[in-house]
């Protein structure tokens, strides 16, 4: 069940009308991991163990139908954002010290973080370099930017949690660059595959960009929420980490001078569960849960009016789910 009480959609049924072409994509993706150095094939078979979603993919393949019949760049294309979105949590690990990912140990676990931080930097090479191969020069500039955006505002967010002063188009820069750009990139991708029109193309991008800020909203609003696995209590994980999201954003700024003061105290100082129980609290009290709620939602409203203009068929069906699966999505 979702936070809304209702069955919540499964990312399998939004894998439906792509069943048979995910199977393609798993062939592509081990392919392009392969290495004649011995140790880094055996920590890309490792990787490839490591299966999660495949968000990345999916928005690729969808899109790619939805516009038109898939082609054998469709499937590189999908190789390429994930391999350099599986680069990204490589690297991701080894910053945040982390000691599991998706169920096993991380790279950085098992082999240090010297050979962790190296095997990201092949697989952004082998990333780059699938696309060189074939000429698909389109996809190499979509991902070099969406690289590019994803390190400023992780850099972005980082230098602001320091000085605790993001505001709310700080905020929506940060993670229109850090989530949003990568799905925009990836709905884009799928749709350059099979068709030469530009305006299309955009069409798309903006949709997995919408998706995108909905996405990363949602996600920020579970941590006032709670988590399906920790049976809806509140974890307060971004506050503990000093991240100020759009929830806590809106209720510092309109609430009165003492209560903010006092909660970026809190955060400063470094949140204990106590504290985080009473900003959760401060957070609900000033509207920031509700006014987020309410963005999420305009984001996904933008995101299906995007694909007004595609003909009716399962592959659109399934990228509007894909939306009510962000906005739903319990853990």
């Amino acid at each position: 069940m979702n936070l809304t009480g209702r069955k919540a959609i499964s990312i399998d049924s939004i894998k439906e009308p792509i069943q048979g072409e995910l199977k393609e994509f798993d062939r592509f993706f081990k392919e392009s991991m392969r290495s004649t150095v011995m140790l880094v094939d055996m920590i890309a078979r490792y990787i490839v163990r490591q299966k999660g979603k495949r968000v990345r993919p999916l928005l690729v393949l969808l899109s790619a139908k939805a516009c038109g019949a898939l082609t054998e760049s469709t499937f590189r294309g999908a190789t390429l954002v994930e391999i350099l979105h599986t680069a990204t949590l490589v690297h991701d690990d080894v910053v945040d010290d982390a000691d599991t990912r998706r169920g096993l140990a991380s790279i950085n676990a098992v082999w240090k973080n010297k050979v962790a931080v190296l095997m990201g930097d092949y697989l952004l090479s082998r990333g780059l370099l699938l696309a060189l191969e074939h000429n698909d020069y389109y996809f190499l500039k979509a991902t070099s930017q969406a690289v590019k955006r994803m390190s400023e505002g992780e850099l972005l967010q980082i230098q602001k949690s320091r000085q605790l002063d993001i505001d709310e188009p700080t905020y929506l820069r940060i993670i229109a660059d850090k989530t949003a750009s990568l799905l925009g990139t990836c709905t884009d991708i799928g749709c350059a595959s099979v068709t030469d029109d530009p305006a299309r193309r955009v069409m798309m991008r903006r949709f997995g960009e919408n998706v995108g800020m909905a996405f990363q909203i949602r996600d920020d609003l579970l941590d006032y929420l709670g988590r399906r696995s920790i049976i809806g209590k509140p974890t307060g994980i971004d506050l503990k980490e000093k991240k100020l999201t759009l929830p806590l954003i809106h209720a510092l700024e309109h609430s009165d001078r003492r209560e903010a003061r006092q909660a970026l105290r809190v955060i400063r100082n470094g949140a204990k569960q106590k504290d985080v129980d009473w900003i959760v609290d401060f957070v609900r009290s000033q509207g920031g849960i509700d006014y987020a709620v309410l963005k999420a939602e305009s984001y996904a409203a933008a995101a299906r009016e995007e694909l007004t203009p595609l003909q009716e068929s399962d592959a659109k069906s399934a990228l509007l789910q894909f939306v009510d699966f962000v906005m739903e999505r319990d853990s």
